[in-house]
């Protein structure tokens, strides 16, 4: 899958969203925290709009022509609401974030997005 158009940009950010779950909740029990409770809290401090958004500047500088076209057009999707817990913009950073791990996983760039998770949460590593 090479065109980055072929799916629906909220699309990619809800699957991205998933990935990037997964990856924190894997990173998390890999580093040897075992109370669930513990585990949870810490995953959502990752994965809220307003972290996420913090993060893309990590990767403004590093993306590829594709990986920026699959942010700007997500980042820009219109979406009607947003959690109370984010501006606005912080969710529309997040929305874009989320949709280049989606489409990097839909891609199979398997490598690339790890290199780009590893990029935005060195603290994880």
């Amino acid at each position: 899958m090479n065109d980055s158009s072929k799916y629906g940009s909220l699309a990619l950010a809800y699957l991205g969203d998933a990935v990037l779950e997964t990856l924190i909740r894997e990173r998390l029990v890999l580093s040897g925290v075992s109370n669930t409770g513990k585990l949870t809290e810490t995953a959502r401090g990752y994965v809220r709009a307003g972290a996420q958004s913090d993060r893309v500047e990590k990767l403004l500088s590093v993306m590829d022509e594709e990986e920026e076209a699959v942010y700007k057009r997500a980042r820009n999707a219109k979406n009607e609401s947003h959690p109370k817990s984010s501006t606005a913009q912080e969710y529309h950073r997040a929305t874009g974030f989320e949709a280049v791990f989606g489409w990097l996983y839909l891609a199979k760039k398997t490598d690339r997005l790890n290199e780009l998770f590893n990029l935005c949460y060195p603290e994880l590593n």
